[in-house]
């Protein structure tokens, strides 16, 4: 029975961990972007995002450009480092389509 239960546990878990999905959040300025032309960095948070440490300037990202894409993601890395850190450490990334 306990051996059961070990295995509908590690079932469950490996459903939760395929399940859960990588956010993405984008903001257009003006029309948006023009070109293929990126920046990125990333964002850095403690405790799940209560803590900020360092978080990126988009608006410096884009420089002089009036026309521009913001997208903000837990990418793949984002979210194993979180993983990793049992969310202590949960960064961001920024990426600025200009």
């Amino acid at each position: 029975m306990k051996k059961k239960s070990i295995q509908t546990g590690i079932a469950l878990l490996v459903a939760c961990l395929s399940l859960s999905s990588c956010y993405t959040y984008t903001s257009v300025v003006g029309k948006g972007s023009q070109g293929n032309q990126s920046l990125t960095h990333q964002n850095h948070y403690l405790i799940d995002g209560l803590v900020t440490l360092k978080t990126s300037d988009s608006k410096a990202m884009a420089g002089d450009a009036k026309d521009y894409s913001v997208t903000t993601q837990h990418t793949f890395v984002d979210g194993l480092l979180a993983i990793i850190t049992f969310g202590i450490y949960t960064p961001t990334t920024t990426t600025v389509t200009k």
